[in-house]
């Protein structure tokens, strides 16, 4: 069920592994490319992740234009794809300078080619795009180099899931993970169907997790409390960038809050077990701010106790308030001032 990414375990009792997805947008710029592995880090991600493609490769020359990108649309799929590619020669430049910063350095092969490229900078995993689920040769050939591979399933069936899962576990990969996508840029809350993460897994006997195109950061941890073992963000150093992944991308600030809550929901998670208080709420909170039975009057002693000499205040480190009634009828041992505290040894 467990799997393992470089040094780090995904999947049940381990902590979410955090993908903080660069895609495109390092704009053609080594150092923006770099600097996006330096906000990664200082985030607390787990990998940083780059995609390996080449236009020509990924589109025909007769694919139609995308309506959603607007006025970049306009420029035919295979250019625009080619245009804003991760030249090639930078990767063991970003694969080293990740391991100089302690984190992973991923990408998303979209060719054999990348296959390849990849497989020599002993990257700990592959990732298929939701895109390229359906490209079981691709998969087949990805696998057999006996690395992980985390598949994104957006607009996937569950038959395509299954050929793909099948496709990689007989190709001989080292391993699997799925991700719930919805393959929109951005995509709207209401398509993200957080519940089929543990249905997936059940499914599937994997680990499974989030690629998360929603805009903001409040999607992704709700998919941590429902189980999620990865989440993948698309980030960026700035939205106003241009380029197709930056309007619906991350901000720095942005990313390093999201692990941040992602950490936080992990911790508030707990095991299930309902238990008494925590040590930490024992020290004064359940002390002082439960409740337990006070004098509602003076009761001198030698006083037969009546129900209304008494009354249920906090704080809570006196006779209990179920012991109310039992104290009715008792006899006051000592003075007993109003608002006093009762405790056994005044009855």
């Amino acid at each position: 069920m467990n799997l393992q990414l470089g040094p780090k375990t995904v999947g049940a009792g381990s902590p979410c592994y955090v993908i903080a997805e660069a895609g495109a947008n390092h704009n053609r710029d080594l150092d923006v490319a770099r600097r996006l592995i330096d906000v990664a880090v200082r985030a607390g991600a787990d990998a940083v992740k780059f995609q390996t493609y080449s236009g020509a490769t990924m589109y025909s020359t007769k694919t139609p234009r995308f309506d959603y990108l607007g006025e970049m649309g306009a420029q035919p799929a295979h250019q625009l794809l080619e245009d804003i590619s991760l030249p090639r020669d930078w990767q063991p430049i970003l694969a080293a300078h990740c391991r100089e910063q302690n984190i992973e350095f991923l990408s998303t092969p979209f060719d054999v080619q990348a296959v390849d490229e990849l497989d020599a900078l002993d990257v700990a995993a592959y990732k298929i795009a939701s895109f390229e689920l359906v490209d079981l040769p691709l998969i087949r050939y990805t696998a057999s180099k006996g690395r992980p591979i985390v598949f994104s399933t957006g607009m996937a069936t569950l038959t395509e899931i299954d050929e793909a899962v099948r496709a990689a576990r007989d190709a001989g990969s080292g391993g699997l993970a799925l991700l719930q996508c919805a393959s929109l840029y951005p995509a709207p809350p209401s398509i993200m169907n957080l519940r089929t993460i543990p249905a997936l897994e059940a499914a599937f006997g994997v680990p499974v997790g989030l690629s998360d195109h929603t805009r903001g950061i409040h999607v992704a941890p709700a998919a941590v409390a429902l189980g999620a073992r990865l989440v993948e963000k698309h980030f960026t150093l700035d939205r106003a960038m241009p380029g197709p992944d930056h309007p619906f991308a991350i901000e720095p600030d942005e990313l390093r809050d999201l692990v941040a809550n992602i950490r936080d929901i992990e911790a508030a998670l707990g095991d299930g077990v309902k238990r008494g208080p925590s040590p930490e709420e024992s020290q004064e909170m359940y002390a002082k701010a439960r409740r337990s039975v006070v004098a509602a009057s003076d009761i001198p002693s030698g006083t037969v106790i009546t129900r209304d000499m008494l009354t249920v205040k906090r704080p809570g480190f006196g006779i209990p308030p179920k012991f109310i009634d039992a104290l009715v009828g008792r006899v006051a041992r000592c003075d007993i001032e109003f608002d006093d505290i009762l405790v056994w040894e005044m009855v």
